[in-house]
């Protein structure tokens, strides 16, 4: 039995960076890594009241989904918390090409920052629970389209959206920013709530 809950408890937060970073940690590593640095980044940023988890009857994290909201971002953080741990000069690369990544803004759509689930629970119905959870709080909140984004090499993330209802809306191709992160394309997907 899989239990779906808002947040996480202060005790599961380096759980949670390390599964963001299982997940993410590909696309991301060149520019948040190494890995430790980039652990204690996430966990610091880690924003309780923009997810959901999913964990078993024992409390283990198996999966968790961020959120965007206008207050803020599951995983975010300030400019002096990218200093803190990356120092000036690796904070101000790190911060551009963050933004060069993701710097849109869009207020009609409920957005996802992020769905990871552990290898050992993936195939179980935990991303679709996720999902769902999203798209209630989305509906909560007011809107009426929830928004993704999937990068090319995760086919079996962007089969879960299409079975779940979500629409590809545009592709992105990365340019030469596909060497820093690692993905050629990213495609926006949108489903009505």
């Amino acid at each position: 039995m899989t239990i779906i809950a808002k947040g996480f408890p202060v005790s599961q937060r380096a759980r949670a960076a390390e599964l963001y970073w299982e997940a993410f940690g590909g696309k991301l590593g060149t520019v948040l890594g190494p890995e430790n640095r980039a652990l204690r980044f996430i966990a610091r940023t880690l924003r309780p009241d923009h997810c959901f988890t999913a964990t078993d009857p024992e409390g283990r994290l198996l999966g968790i989904a961020g959120f965007k909201s206008p207050e803020g971002a599951f995983v975010g953080g300030s400019p002096e918390g990218m200093r803190a741990a990356y120092g000036r000069i690796g904070a101000a690369w790190r911060g551009a090409a963050l933004w060069m990544l993701s710097h849109e803004v869009d207020n009609h759509r409920f957005l996802v920052d992020g769905i990871a689930v552990t290898r050992a629970a993936r195939g179980q119905g935990i991303g679709s629970a996720l999902l769902q959870a999203l798209c209630d709080e989305g509906r909560a909140r007011g809107y009426d389209t929830i928004r993704l984004e999937v990068i090319d090499s995760n086919w079996r993330a962007r089969a879960l959206y299409e079975r779940q209802g979500f629409m590809p809306l545009r592709t992105e191709n990365m340019g030469l920013l596909r060497h820093v992160f690692g993905f050629a394309a990213a495609t926006t997907m949108v489903r009505p709530l």
